[in-house]
């Protein structure tokens, strides 16, 4: 006989009671403003939850662009010359044969009261010009040359004494200061001329140090600078140089420098290397191209190097030898080009060929026109 067991209950809990009884003796009634507020009924809950969801949400932030003008006008420059990415690697009586993209702005739209002709924004209206005279150039632009003429003379006023000259190039050097603008491959840029003012808030010359293809052509960096900037060339040792902004110079009435935005592409010029050299034919052309592969190497150029000995040593090695093979490797293929065009005006020469490691150069044919800096019709 199975007896079966009484399932015992679970002990009962002791009553809850309060740790402290102060509540009980003593009768506190809290004030209104302490008394929790009475619970909204649900569908109050209900609307407010949808009047929440209902409510506009805000905006994310977007910060400011640099190509909204906010509906202010365009900017205006009184600078009396015109406006190019390059003041030493473009020349103006360069004409290309094409353009590689649309005549957009690098200034952005209407932030310049300028129109951007795919090359420069010009100062004049090239619609003035008039072909069939004798000079082309409008009674407008001249003015500006001459005003230009008269501001900077104004500005530099009396020359430099030599004890002042000296004092200005030895507060410039490395140990004095670290304030320098470099000047790359793009030569003279348009937003430098910025920094050059920038520089001269604070300091009455500044120092400019030259590396790479423009220092090929040191005088044509230092005339534009001097020209473009309004200063004055005070020093110059090898590709430094120290620029000074003259006595009269005032900060807060420095021009009006609108800085492009983007660099624009550059145009097609003509063919740096033609199929034959004026005065031989075809095959004679080949043969002197395979035989300037065989020459010796006259120089060998370093990457951002200093060109200036170039052009006389071109010019020293023509008088004895045809043909002269200068080593590029370890250049950029646009530094090398860039620089057999500037060869070619100066030296006399005429480029039979140009490759990743070499580029070889003839005295013979005749010098045609071609853009300095310009890429090359492929």
């Amino acid at each position: 006989m199975l007896l079966l067991r009484r399932a015992r209950a679970p002990p009962r809990l002791p009553p809850r009671r309060s740790l402290s009884r102060l509540l009980d003796r003593y009768g506190f009634v809290p004030p209104a403003s302490l008394t929790p507020s009475p619970r909204e009924p649900p569908r109050a809950a209900a609307n407010s939850a949808a009047a929440k969801k209902r409510r506009a949400k805000k905006p994310p932030y977007r910060p400011p662009s640099s190509l909204d003008r906010g509906g202010r006008p365009p900017a205006r420059s009184d600078l009396p010359f015109d406006f190019r990415f390059s003041y030493t690697e473009s020349s103006p009586a360069s004409k290309p044969i094409g353009l590689r993209e649309p005549k957009y702005s690098p200034f952005g739209p209407g932030r310049l009261d300028r129109p951007w002709t795919g090359l420069c924004a010009p100062a004049v209206d090239a619609t003035l010009r008039d072909v069939a005279a004798d000079d082309p150039l409008p009674e407008a632009e001249r003015g500006l040359e001459e005003a230009r003429r008269r501001e900077r003379e104004r500005v530099l006023g009396e020359p430099l004494t030599p004890a002042e000259r000296a004092f200005l190039v030895d507060k410039c050097q490395k140990n004095r200061t670290k304030r320098q603008i470099n000047l790359g491959r793009d030569g003279l840029t348009h937003n430098m001329l910025n920094d050059i003012h920038n520089n001269w808030k604070s300091c009455e010359a500044v120092r400019v140090k030259c590396l790479g293809v423009p220092t090929v052509d040191m005088q044509n960096v230092s005339h534009q600078l001097e020209d473009k900037t309004g200063g004055l060339i005070i020093h110059r040792h090898g590709g430094q140089l120290i620029l000074y902004r003259g006595r009269h110079y005032n900060p807060k009435k420095r021009p009006v420098i609108p800085l492009m935005l983007w660099k624009p592409a550059e145009p097609i010029y003509p063919r740096l290397i033609k199929t034959t050299i004026d005065g031989l034919t075809v095959e004679e052309t080949k043969q002197m191209r395979k035989k300037g592969l065989h020459v010796p190497v006259l120089t060998k150029l370093a990457k951002n190097g200093y060109y200036a000995t170039l052009v006389p040593m071109v010019r020293d090695a023509f008088l004895t030898d045809e043909l002269v093979r200068i080593d590029c490797k370890g250049l950029p293929k646009s530094d090398y080009k860039k620089i057999g065009v500037k060869l070619r005006d100066p030296s006399g020469s005429h480029v039979l060929n140009t490759r990743w490691t070499e580029m070889v150069l003839s005295i013979d044919g005749a010098v045609y026109p071609n853009g300095i800096g310009g890429k090359q019709a492929s």
